[in-house]
């Protein structure tokens, strides 16, 4: 079932899997994708571990609030998803974070560490500012991804996103058409990518600057993850995290891309279970 917590003029919609109780996990997502890419089935293995599991669509994405001539920061994002952990009654959680949303996560960690007891990242763009930022990203991939226009009719919507992920996904691992396209077309009728809303989350997560030096004092468990066929962002991205972050853990896969492939979940939910035992 579809909640929503309301933070200033801005409401965020979040789902949960597992037992209250549980050890709370919440995901955040990256640049224009919906909390429905941490796919359901890997939000129940999570489940399955243990967690309390919370998935959310940023502001300017899904079901949450589209914010249409508003500016924001990278620091409004880290506060939307403290308020879902609020609104959980959640002093602390374990929080992960993939591709943008893995930065969201950071500043997370960094402006209220008390109140995250382990960090994963998943194919992050790294440690922020603008040469680090041109330095990682694959330029040639992200001019193909925004350079194609589709309908606006459900179909149209639901192409757009099969394509994007086809665009992100590793070129040695078959494609998942089936399983994408299904995921996809809920996130059509979700109101599907928004060109407008995917440039204001991209400026916002570049308000973080580099975070090189907060990041050298973070003291939770850290596990950093990356796939070496990352179309979109060079591993290195990772690396710089894991260098910078005293103790963590930096995992690469060579058939992952940008992307949490079925095949994984299995192998990820182990991972972050790991890293979570560690914070206990």
């Amino acid at each position: 079932m579809i909640k929503t917590v309301r933070r200033g003029d801005v409401d965020i919609a979040y789902e949960e899997f597992g037992r209250p109780g549980g050890e709370p996990l919440l995901l955040i997502m990256g640049l224009s994708f919906q909390m429905i890419w941490w796919p359901e089935e890997f939000c129940e293995q999570l489940a399955e571990r243990g967690f309390h599991v919370v998935r959310f669509d940023n502001r300017d994405s899904g079901l949450s609030s589209r914010c249409p001539g508003t500016k924001y920061t990278a620091r409004d994002l880290a506060a939307d998803a403290l308020a879902v952990m609020d609104e959980l009654g959640w002093a602390s959680a374990h929080v992960a974070g993939a591709s943008l949303g893995s930065a969201i996560a950071q500043v997370v960690a960094i402006d209220a560490p008390q109140r995250v007891r382990s960090l994963t990242c998943i194919m992050s763009g790294g440690v922020g500012g603008n040469w680090n930022t041109m330095r990682v990203l694959k330029l040639g991939a992200l001019f193909k991804l925004t350079g194609k226009r589709y309908p606006s009719d459900l179909a149209g919507r639901t192409q757009a996103q099969v394509d994007v992920i086809r665009a992100m996904s590793s070129p040695h691992r078959p494609f998942e058409e089936e399983r994408i396209r299904r995921i996809a077309a809920v996130g059509a009728e979700r109101g599907g990518l928004d060109n407008a809303a995917t440039q204001r989350q991209f400026a916002a997560g570049r308000t973080t600057g580099n975070l090189t030096r907060q990041l050298r004092r973070l003291t939770m468990p850290v596990l950093v993850i990356h796939g070496e066929d990352d179309p979109l962002i060079r591993p290195v991205a990772s690396r710089d995290i894991a260098a910078a972050i005293p103790g963590s853990r930096l995992l690469t896969y060579p058939k992952m891309g940008h992307e949490i492939p079925s095949d994984l979940f299995t192998t990820l939910a182990d991972e972050i279970h790991a890293i979570t035992k560690a914070a206990a």
